[in-house]
């Protein structure tokens, strides 16, 4: 185990510095963090099982994963706070290697869950949950400093309704209702919609959905219709992704943005690397720009299995030559 994970006494405990939290203890292990972050990313990481034509791969993924690496190659500072075995911590080598510091709680099991496309243009599938980690407390979050909290749940119930208006009250909450919609029976995967959503969806700064759970959540079939109707419920800016583009409304207009991908190899993890990458691009730019940003990240994303591996600098070049060319 990597010595940044080191034992200590079976506590939890927090030691504030001058501007929050420097060290956070919690169940065995002690980790050293920064006092600010840009974006504080909650969520299980997951161990994939993709399935495309009948082709197998076994791949790390979950929010976390693909948004952490997407936010953190735009610049900006990331915290990731998961839980998962003990024995898979290793696993979080890829978030070390990528500079991004984690907190990761142990739990008796990590999530693993099986995808299978069926669409060319893979927005269809099969999910099944083969296992779980088990959901987070609000003692679980550590108390630093943070502009955007980016809950990236994977299944109902992994972040608790319940922390949504306590980390409200520390920073920018982003939201993928991906992690409240889905639900699992059996292993068995199907949407509900949210009983709570005309209560926390105005503690929402950043919303995210896809046009299927946007169906879910507000009963429209018209992507535009219903990020409309979730800023009215209260999310202040509302994204929402399909095959060909990605949208969001803030109150004034419909911002656009299309996905100019040469192949879809790369399509999982399109919403979670859309969404993070936005966000990142947001803390310091309009919406426009930083949904385009997004967009061109994402296209690039989607041409390549895993995650984003390309550059911020890679990204503008792709925007200025498409705009060239005509496709942007």
């Amino acid at each position: 185990m990597n010595s940044k994970y080191r034992r200590k006494v079976k506590t939890k405990s927090r030691n504030t510095g001058s501007f929050g939290i420097e060290h956070y203890s919690h169940n065995l292990y002690i980790f050293s963090m920064k006092e600010k972050y840009d974006i504080i990313l909650v969520g299980h990481i997951s161990k994939d099982i993709i399935i495309v034509k009948n082709r197998r791969t076994e791949t790390l993924g979950g929010a976390v994963f693909y948004s952490s690496i997407a936010a953190k190659r735009s610049g900006v500072d990331v915290l990731v706070v998961t839980k998962l075995s003990e024995k898979d911590f290793s696993l979080l080598a890829y978030f070390e290697k990528e500079g991004i510091d984690t907190v990761p709680i142990p739990s008796r099991h990590t999530t693993s869950i099986e995808n299978i496309y069926y669409t060319e243009d893979m927005d269809r599938r099969k999910v099944r949950l083969i296992s779980r980690a088990e959901p987070f407390t609000l003692d679980d979050i550590p108390n630093v400093r943070a502009n955007v909290i980016h809950l990236a749940g994977l299944f109902r119930g992994e972040i608790p309704d319940t922390l949504i208006e306590p980390l409200s009250e520390r920073g920018a909450i982003a939201l993928d209702v991906q992690g409240i919609l889905r639900c699992s029976e059996e292993g068995k995967l199907l949407f509900k919609d949210w009983e709570k959503k005309e209560k926390l969806l105005p503690k929402i700064t950043y919303l995210k959905t896809d046009t299927a759970e946007a169906e879910i959540i507000t009963g429209i079939t018209d992507r535009e219709q219903a990020a409309k109707l979730l800023y009215e419920m209260g999310a202040r800016e509302v994204m929402v992704t399909h095959s060909s583009e990605v949208i969001l409304f803030d109150g004034k207009r419909i911002y656009r943005a299309p996905f100019t991908s040469e192949n879809l190899s790369g399509r999982t993890g399109r919403g979670d690397t859309c969404f993070a990458s936005y966000l990142a691009y947001r803390i310091s730019h309009g919406i426009a720009e930083a949904l385009n940003y997004a967009a061109a990240l994402t296209s690039t994303k989607m041409e390549t299995p895993g995650p984003f591996q390309g550059t911020e600098s890679a990204v503008l070049e792709r925007i200025e030559r498409e705009k060239k060319n005509g496709d942007g």
